[in-house]
């Protein structure tokens, strides 16, 4: 996994999108399950590009609520691969939200997301590991 910063984005860009006022909750801000779903396409995106496969989500845990988004902030999620099992594999996501007028982002939300690969039917598979060639 790549080394943690508060300071700037890392890791595979995996979704953009806009906060908007129907993503509001009772007092105006973003509503944290709007940007926990936006956190999870993106890791799904990211996972199923890992796994070559489909993949469903299994559990979320570490999640750090850290800024409120607003409406009109511009959301971006990034992945880490944090781990790789037979079935399964782990991604610690960041939520990065551009303000309007602001130049530098800053972190939202960040959290670990486990996704299972699965076949055709919806059973868990191995995930087909591609090993470095080697070099002799």
């Amino acid at each position: 996994m790549t080394e943690k910063s508060d300071t700037e984005p890392s890791g595979d860009l995996c979704i953009r999108t806009l906060a908007m006022p129907a993503d509001t909750n009772a007092n105006g801000d973003i509503f944290g399950g709007w940007l926990l779903s936006q956190m999870d396409v993106g890791g799904g995106v990211f996972a199923s590009k890992v796994a070559k496969s489909r993949t469903v989500t299994v559990a979320i845990d570490a999640m750090n609520f850290r800024k409120a988004v607003y409406v009109g902030d511009l959301v971006s999620v990034y992945a880490n691969l944090v781990r790789v099992g037979r079935t399964s594999l782990t991604v610690h996501l960041e939520a990065w939200a551009l303000r309007r007028r602001e130049v530098q982002p800053i972190l939202v939300t960040d959290g670990n997301f486990t996704y299972v690969s699965i076949d055709d039917i919806g059973h868990p598979q191995a995930i087909q590991r591609i090993d470095p060639p080697i070099v002799t």
